[in-house]
């Protein structure tokens, strides 16, 4: 599981292809993928965007970016775990992402930014 330590926060991802929502003859690959944020700092932060970097086997490229994560921005206090899941469609069947969090020291109002760590998406079908 790939994992990135910035500023105290670890940020690591497990990716899952989603062939229920997938069509590969249409070009059409669904990935899911779990975040797990742990906040090693002795104070809480938040997290007040995402910016992400898509590419897909064919060389094209995305950024998506926003507000928070799946529609919050959670605070995380000292020691905790914060989890969510999400999702990234494809053309090809097999592609990556990495990106950045902004976070908060809500301590001193001190903005930061956290990495996430590159992953892969590869489709099973690729795999054989």
């Amino acid at each position: 599981m790939p994992f990135k330590v910035t500023a105290g926060v670890k940020v690591s991802v497990e990716c899952f292809y989603q062939p229920d929502y997938s069509n590969p003859s249409n070009g059409e690959f669904m990935f899911a993928y779990r975040i797990t944020i742990e906040n090693g700092n002795p104070y809480a932060i938040k997290l007040m965007r995402r910016h992400w970097h898509i590419f897909d086997s064919n060389m094209q490229r995305r950024e998506v970016e926003g507000e928070g994560v799946v529609g919050v921005q959670p605070v995380i206090q000292p020691s905790e775990i914060y989890q969510y899941v999400s999702g990234c469609n494809l053309r090809t069947e097999m592609g990556k992402m990495h990106g950045t969090y902004e976070m908060i020291d809500l301590d001193s109002q001190r903005t930061f930014t956290v990495n996430i760590p590159e992953f892969v998406m590869i489709a099973p079908l690729k795999l054989n």
